[in-house]
C-alpha cells in the first residue's frame, strides 16, 4: 500500500502556494490592492442591514441584479451571468471553454490570475509579451491563435500598466480571430476610462457572437469585500456561464448591496471623476520628478523599476504605503486618499529617475 496520500493534479505544482503578492505588514495605506478608498455608496448599508435571511440560500439565479443590470446596460437577461467577482466568472469561462490540450491567450504582464487558472482548467497559457508602450500587442496575440486556441483574454485597461487598447486596434484584432475563438473583454475598471478612442466593450459585444464583456461591483462601486461580478455575452456562451457557475456563488447581501450600488449614479460618478483628477495629480507630480509613465485609464499607475522593484516596494512600506510589486518588471500603485498618495509620492521622489541623473559622477574628459 503506498503511504504518499492522494494523487493530485500535476497541474497544481505550478500555481503559488500563496497568490497575495503585496507587502503590507507595516503599511498604514494599502495601495497594492486596487480598492476603492471611499466607503459604500448611498443605500448600501442599509440594504446590508436589510437582510433578515442568513439562515436561507440566497437566490441562486441573483434575480433582481440580473434585472437590474439587464435595464442599465440595454442588454437581455440571458445575456447576463453573475459570481463572485469577475475572477469567478473567468474561471467559469474556462470551465466552459478550454481544457487539456487546449490554449488560452493572454499578455505577458497582465492580471496574474489569468494563466493560474487557465493551469487550474488544465489547459496552456500562451502569453504574448505587451509592446514598448506596455500595450496588448494585438497583432502578435492574433499570429499566435492557433487550432488550439479556444480563449482570449483582453484586459482593457490593461492590470498593472494602466493602458488600453483603441477600438480600431481591437476590431482589426477580432475581424482575425476565428469565430469559434472566445475573446474576453475585462473590463474591470472601465468606470475610470477617459479616452474616447477606448472601446467600450458593451459596444463590441452587440456585433460579434464571440466576444464576452466582464465587469466587477470591486472596484468603481467599491464593494470589493462582497465579491459580485458578472459577464454579458451572447446567449450560449451566458447559458453556459450560469450551467458551470458555483451555486449560490453571490450571497443575498452581496446582491442586493450591488442592486443599491446601481442605484447611486450619481454618487459613484462623483467618486469616480474624484479619483481621476488625484489620478491625474499623481501622474503629475511624478512626470515632474523625472517618470516617464505609461498613459494610465485606470484607478492605478505602473512604475517599471526592473531590478530595483522589491527595494522600492519595501522602502514605501517603511514609509506606511503598501504597493504591489511584479518582481523584476515594476510596481502598481493603486490611487488612494490624498495623504496615501502624498506618501507614495515623496518615497518615488528618492527613486526618481531624475535624481539618479543628478547623482551620477561627471564623465570628465
Amino acid at each position: 500500500m503506498s503511504d504518499h496520500g492522494p494523487r493530485l493534479r500535476a497541474e497544481l505544482d505550478c500555481v503559488p502556494a500563496s497568490r497575495a503578492g503585496a507587502i503590507h505588514r507595516l503599511a498604514a495605506h494599502r495601495l497594492s490592492h486596487n480598492e476603492n478608498p471611499y466607503p459604500p455608496l448611498p443605500g448600501v448599508l442599509e440594504a446590508i442591514y436589510a437582510v433578515r435571511s442568513l439562515n436561507r440560500y440566497p437566490d441562486m439565479a441573483c434575480t433582481a441584479l440580473m434585472n437590474e443590470l439587464a435595464q442599465r446596460l440595454g442588454v437581455p437577461v440571458s445575456h447576463l451571468a453573475t459570481g463572485p467577482g469577475s475572477i469567478g466568472v473567468a474561471q467559469s469561462l474556462l470551465q466552459a471553454t478550454s481544457g487539456p490540450g487546449d490554449e488560452v491567450i493572454c499578455a505577458r504582464l497582465s492580471f496574474p490570475a489569468y494563466p493560474v487558472i487557465t493551469k487550474i482548467a488544465g489547459a496552456q497559457s500562451v502569453q504574448v509579451p505587451l509592446t514598448v508602450g506596455d500595450v496588448h500587442d494585438l497583432e502578435a496575440m492574433a499570429d499566435a491563435v492557433t487550432d488550439r486556441t479556444r480563449l482570449i483574454f483582453i484586459c482593457n485597461p490593461n492590470n498593472p500598466t494602466g493602458t488600453v487598447v483603441r477600438r480600431q486596434e481591437l476590431e482589426r484584432f477580432l475581424d482575425r480571430v476565428p469565430t469559434d475563438v472566445l475573446v474576453v473583454l475585462d473590463e474591470a475598471y472601465q468606470e475610470f476610462v477617459r479616452d474616447t478612442d477606448a472601446p467600450n466593450g458593451l459596444d463590441i459585444y452587440r456585433s460579434r457572437t464571440n466576444v464576452a464583456v466582464l465587469r466587477t461591483f470591486s472596484k468603481a462601486y467599491g464593494l470589493a469585500g462582497l465579491r459580485v461580478g458578472f459577464a454579458v455575452a451572447h446567449e450560449p456562451v451566458a447559458a453556459a456561464l450560469r450551467k458551470t457557475a458555483l451555486p449560490f456563488g453571490v450571497s443575498q447581501i452581496a446582491q442586493d448591496a450591488a442592486v443599491a450600488s446601481l442605484r447611486a449614479e450619481r454618487e459613484l460618478l462623483e467618486r469616480v471623476n474624484s479619483l481621476v483628477r488625484e489620478r491625474g495629480r499623481v501622474c503629475k507630480s511624478l512626470a515632474e520628478q523625472g517618470w516617464v509613465l505609461p498613459e494610465t485609464q485606470a484607478n492605478f499607475l505602473w512604475l517599471r523599476l526592473g531590478g530595483r522593484t522589491i527595494e522600492f516596494a519595501e522602502a514605501c512600506e517603511q514609509a506606511g504605503v503598501a504597493v504591489r510589486p511584479f518582481v523584476g518588471e515594476g510596481v502598481r500603485v493603486t490611487i488612494g486618499v490624498a495623504e496615501a498618495n502624498d506618501t507614495f509620492l515623496r518615497v518615488a521622489d528618492t527613486f526618481s529617475p531624475s535624481l539618479a541623473r543628478a547623482r551620477r559622477p561627471l564623465t570628465r574628459p
